[in-house]
């Protein structure tokens, strides 16, 4: 048996996790030749976790957001079947929660949110039933298109927490697709809507931000800003909601609610000596435009786990992995690098069949991918892009080093 000091394997280059961008830079890495590349990886499936708001709106079956991890792993790249437990980068050894220590030359930190449901106190009791439900899990999304489709009259609540998270455009997204379905059922003026962001404005690009608060008004949302949810009785139907302006706390009973979950990295992560001290979340320090950590030069992050001043979506991953891609590989060999300008794109659903399409970079600056049409205006072409193109894109374009 190994001892704790001598890793069972080594490899030139370490990933780990096997979701969206782990894959993504192990497909590029492989098809520029690298011959050793490892995924640290535990679960057997493998999500396409935009299609999760769809799903919870009724717009697209839970299924096709799956696939066998077997069959999406690049070809090539050896799969270690585990989850990581604790990083040694002075040593170079990533340690599993079976107790196995990997060695590397090259570690990329990959394995993306911490969902902590817990944060919210009353929360874990009654998540899945009694009308509360997230679309950030994938059994769940199912459950929170029940409790729409179910909603007559009453009150819904659609909540966004504190600090950074997956897609900061889905907890509000999946209040516009209900409020579009109870007006096509007719029965959006019994509904009272409450959607709390945590926010100052509706959305971190003003241009979007004013686009998206007349979609809400429209729609007779009541938007709390700057205001979260702390509390949940499931058994009442009662959500506590801050409002950091006022200084204040109000009661408001829910027939259904939406949560947006607290996020972080893993605590593992949190507790390496990769973290961020800036980052209360404890994100994987990384240079913004290189997404090379600062201390430790062979180390690199990039997905939702790098701490780095834009959104978190798989539009960002498609951007960072052929610049960490370029840079790793000059780090071993020398040759020209990449710089990361912060891109990020949010499809932000609208209604059943509309959406806007914000795109941006670190100065918030629009960059749209197509020039000549209106992305500030709600488009049913915009949508099926979200619904049927994006997704062919992840699955045979992003996921094989293509895209």
């Amino acid at each position: 048996m190994n001892s704790a000091n001598s890793p069972e394997g080594h490899h030139k280059v370490l990933i780990v996790g096997g979701g969206s961008a782990g894959l993504t830079l192990a497909a590029r890495l492989r098809r520029s030749g690298l011959p050793d590349v490892a995924v640290l990886e535990p679960s057997d499936s493998h999500y396409y976790q935009p299609l999760w708001t769809l799903v919870g709106g009724g717009r697209a079956p839970q299924r096709a957001s799956v696939r066998p991890q077997s069959r999406v792993m690049p070809k090539g790249v050896t799969w270690i079947r585990g989850a990581a437990a604790a990083v040694d980068p002075a040593a170079q050894r990533v340690t599993t929660e079976s107790g196995r220590v990997l060695g590397y030359d090259y570690l990329v930190m990959a394995p993306g949110l911490q969902l902590n449901f817990d944060l919210v106190s009353g929360l874990p009791q009654t998540l899945g039933e009694r009308g509360v439900s997230s679309n950030y899990r994938y059994d769940l999304a199912p459950r929170t298109w029940e409790f729409i489709r179910g909603l007559r009259s009453g009150t819904a609540l659609f909540t966004m927490p504190a600090g950074p998270v997956k897609c900061a455009g889905a907890p509000q997204k999946i209040a516009y697709l209900a409020a579009d379905w109870w007006r096509s059922q007719g029965v959006l003026d019994r509904i009272r809507v409450i959607l709390v962001l945590p926010t100052a404005t509706m959305f971190s690009q003003p241009d979007w931000a004013k686009v998206l608060t007349g979609i809400a008004a429209g729609y007779g949302i009541e938007v709390r800003l700057e205001s979260q949810l702390t509390e949940v009785d499931g058994d009442a139907r009662r959500a506590m909601i801050a409002d950091a302006r006022a200084g204040t706390k109000e009661e408001i009973g829910y027939d259904i609610m939406h949560v947006t979950p607290p996020q972080s990295a893993p605590d593992w992560v949190k507790a390496s000596p990769l973290a961020d001290p800036a980052s209360p979340f404890g994100y994987v320090r990384a240079d913004k435009h290189t997404l090379r950590h600062p201390e430790w030069p062979n180390v690199f992050a990039l997905g939702d786990v790098a701490s780095l001043p834009t959104s978190k979506t798989g539009a960002a991953i498609r951007k960072q992995s052929p610049v960490v891609a370029a840079n790793l590989l000059a780090a071993m060999h020398g040759g020209g690098t990449k710089s990361y300008d912060g891109y990020t794109s949010c499809p932000l659903v609208t209604s059943r069949n509309r959406l806007l399409l914000a795109e941006f970079n670190y100065d918030l600056e629009r960059t749209p991918s197509i020039p000549f049409i209106d992305t500030l205006k709600p488009r049913r072409d915009m949508y099926l892009l979200k619904r049927y193109g994006l997704p062919a894109l992840y699955w045979q374009g992003m996921l094989k080093g293509r895209a």
